[in-house]
């Protein structure tokens, strides 16, 4: 088993902050209320199963269905914007890291899948993004990245109870920061927040989804990827912290910088 893979540059603590701060570069009001925000979340309903009927396209084109894409075998179902540059990027990476530290093995003891929530995402932009934040290896060669009809997509979205929202004024969608695990017959066994996301939850989550059993799914994820608040003029709470920890990390780097050069130009 190959060893924990470090993080994909986009989740490199100096990258993050530029890479929040340019997904929220752009026009200073968002469109979407309080009570549009109210409907976002994650919260599957009991006994949520997701269509396997449903069809997709992956980044070679080819046709498949949400059956096919998981084969019988227990899945980290990931939403995702795949022009998203708020949070999607690194709740990628710090799952993909999660998953290779599991022990198990990628396309044989699980299936990651992504699913593209922005139709105007193509496969090349969700090719692009996939292997920025995963980087190479079993797991992105193993991984089913998925893009389709905004129909299809919702019918998925809203078996499992993975709610979100488009903001015609900023382009961008209001979505949760979360993620499932589904057992190999589509049904919701777990949901999870990637950026909280441990490799011994993540690891028992698929071995009991692939035994066929299911969690409780009483709690509702709220975590959001959407970077503003339109009512207040500020950054959201999870915006918040990953800008004052990568500016934190940030500092310290170029402060360790700092010191390095100073002590290489001092005299032997």
């Amino acid at each position: 088993m190959r060893p924990a893979r470090r993080l994909g540059p986009a989740a490199r603590p100096s990258v993050v902050a530029g890479a929040v701060l340019l997904g929220l570069a752009g026009p200073a009001a968002a469109g979407l209320t309080p009570r549009d925000l109210s409907g976002v979340g994650l919260a599957p309903p009991p006994g949520a199963r997701a269509p396997l009927e449903a069809a997709f396209t992956d980044t070679a084109g080819r046709r498949l269905s949400l059956g096919q894409a998981l084969d019988g075998r227990p899945a980290l179902l990931m939403p995702l914007d795949y022009a998203c540059r708020n949070v999607c990027d690194p709740m990628l990476a710090v799952a993909g890291t999660a998953l290779a530290a599991t022990g198990l093995t990628p396309g044989t003891d699980y299936r990651l899948v992504t699913l593209g929530i922005n139709p105007r995402a193509d496969a090349g932009t969700a090719r692009t993004m996939v292997a920025g934040q995963l980087g190479p290896g079993p797991l992105l060669d193993s991984a089913t990245v998925l893009t389709g009809a905004p129909g299809t997509v919702e019918a998925v979205t809203r078996a499992v109870g993975y709610a979100y929202a488009y903001d015609r004024d900023t382009e961008s969608y209001a979505h949760p920061a979360g993620a499932l695990v589904l057992t190999g017959d589509g049904r919701v066994a777990r949901a999870l927040s990637p950026l909280a996301m441990t490799a011994r939850d993540l690891r028992l989550a698929l071995v009991e989804a692939g035994e066929g059993r299911v969690g409780a799914l009483s709690d509702r994820l709220l975590l959001l990827c959407y970077g503003y608040d339109p009512q207040t003029g500020i950054y959201t709470p999870l915006i918040r912290r990953i800008l004052t920890a990568s500016g934190l990390a940030t500092v310290l780097a170029i402060a360790g910088l700092v010191l390095w050069l100073h002590r290489r130009s001092r005299p032997a």
